[in-house]
């Protein structure tokens, strides 16, 4: 005869061998940076290279929540194996049947409570860090779309009463370059001159809409990547959508403060890029390049007036 005590032993004996794993697994993650892991496995089809501290964040939580979903995933499926195994079909005798385990409906009602309650958590602390505006930021751009180009004015101060002190104006022949340094608090305001429009470089892990109206769209970012980056429209607004394009350009503060010294002295956006060190077709954007828009050579304001390319 088989007492109740040698049949439990085993379960208790499984039960210890699963805690022990999880514990080992735990310990072997909380080893390892939420970055080193990711970069381990491709970021999860999280892209990867961001350029900002807000994009680490982000990109720190799609990481994280990632790794909790697999150790849950695992867990459920060990779960589901062993059930399969340990109670597979061993005659024609119906099993015991259980209307209801109390401990057991508990637990698969509270922990997936508890699972969204700390993913909600986490998530609503990195959303409200990446869409925080500090008081005073170190610099303001004012991001101008219309179709189907760019200007981006270099602002004294935050708001609409805050004066231009440069500006950047991209045309069908040339693509505009937006210059800013790294380790900089900048704000940015978007503003339409006609349809809805949508702020894009894909680095930065981010986009905004830019509305028409009195609607400025602000956000803030703070870049600590040099390097020269594509933007874009992502925002579908009218028949040169496609070719609405930019170059974001992350220099030194140094540098930054030479290119803007160089564009309130009157210099052209390529001749400021020449002051800070670009030389040749570098003062030009590189990642992208002006498509044929069958205007022949015509280049448009915000206004949709003809204007002098390269400006």
């Amino acid at each position: 005869m088989v007492s109740r005590s040698s049949v439990a032993r085993p379960r208790v004996v499984r039960l210890a061998g699963l805690g022990v794993g999880g514990a080992m697994l735990l310990a072997l993650l909380s080893g390892c940076s939420v970055d080193g892991i990711g970069s381990a496995f491709g970021g999860f089809g999280w892209p990867q290279g961001g350029i900002s501290l807000q994009a680490h964040k982000m990109y720190d939580l799609w990481i994280a929540s990632t790794i909790a979903a697999l150790i849950v995933g695992v867990f459920v499926w060990g779960l589901i194996f062993w059930c399969v195994i340990r109670y597979r079909k061993r005659g024609d005798k119906l099993p015991v049947q259980t209307r209801f385990n109390m401990p057991m409906e508990v637990l698969y009602t509270v922990t997936p409570v508890l699972i969204v309650a700390v993913l909600f958590y986490y998530t609503a602390i990195v959303q409200t860090d990446v869409d925080k505006l500090s008081a005073k930021p170190d610099m303001t751009v004012e991001v101008v779309a219309f179709k189907w180009n760019w200007q981006f004015n270099y602002r004294d101060a935050p708001g609409a009463e805050a004066k231009t002190v440069a500006s950047t104006l991209g045309s069908s022949d040339v693509i505009p370059l937006l210059v800013l340094p790294t380790g900089k608090k900048i704000r940015f305001e978007e503003t339409s001159k006609d349809v809805i429009h949508s702020f894009w470089v894909p680095e930065m892990l981010f986009k905004r809409d830019v509305f028409p109206g009195n609607v400025r769209n602000t956000f803030e970012v703070t870049l600590d990547k040099e390097g020269r980056y594509v933007g874009r429209c992502a925002e579908l607004c009218g028949t040169y959508h496609a070719f609405m394009q930019f170059e974001l350009v992350v220099v030194s503060p140094e540098k930054f403060d030479q290119f803007l010294a160089a564009k309130e002295a009157g210099s052209s956006t390529q001749d400021a890029m020449g002051v800070i060190g670009y030389t040749g077709d570098d003062r030009f954007a590189i990642t992208t390049q002006p498509f044929d828009t069958r205007r022949h050579g015509q280049s448009w304001n915000q206004n949709n007036d003809p204007v002098a390319a390269g400006k």
